[in-house]
């Protein structure tokens, strides 16, 4: 799972009604948000026009298995913006998000070092201030290796608690980065 997908389903909790099942009643809602347009919905699936008029009308019920994955992501995307944005703002402002992650954390070091990176199962509250910092980088297009830079640095500043652990007070780690690679599962939850 990425982290962009991670931070949607976190958001995708907040929401009061749950999403279209049916491929045609998902493909109805994407060219009602597309205004009408079936060409662009059909542009933004990778299909064709014609197939996007045979779900509308719902001539064709099973989409292949990749098709069907990209509607149900894309109407996920765009499912109760305002609901969204109200679960953003809460999340940035007062409530924090909670992240369960399961990766390859710690500092920049030479291999076999206390500060080298390693395997680790981390659930940590992350306050309002590191929350937006990764719903914005979200919200603006980050690519999943900005935000997995972004995760890495608020997890550090968390877990690492300002130079407390790793850091003892500034007196060591000077100069390294935190890194947070091979991410094995990763959820995050307002």
């Amino acid at each position: 799972m990425t982290i962009d997908a991670a931070l949607h389903g976190a958001l995708a909790a907040a929401f009061t009604r749950p999403i279209p099942k049916s491929a045609g009643a998902q493909v109805r809602y994407l060219v009602k948000q597309h205004h009408g347009s079936t060409r662009d919905v059909a542009q933004l699936l990778g299909v064709s026009q014609r197939t996007i008029e045979r779900y509308v009308r719902d001539q064709i019920k099973k989409p292949r298995h990749d098709l069907a994955d990209r509607m149900a992501a894309e109407v996920r995307r765009r499912w109760q913006p305002q609901i969204r944005a109200k679960a953003r703002k809460a999340a940035a402002t007062t409530a924090g998000l909670m992240v369960d992650v399961r990766a390859r954390f710690g500092f920049t070091a030479p291999v076999g070092t206390s500060d080298d990176a390693r395997m680790r199962h981390l659930t940590l509250a992350l306050p309002p201030h590191h929350a937006a910092r990764l719903l914005d980088a979200q919200e603006h297009g980050a690519t999943d290796r900005q935000l997995q830079r972004a995760t890495a640095d608020v997890l550090g500043e968390v877990y690492f608690r300002g130079e407390v652990y790793f850091r003892d007070g500034g007196h060591r780690a000077h100069g390294l980065e935190v890194e947070l690679t091979d991410i094995e599962q990763i959820q995050f939850e307002l």
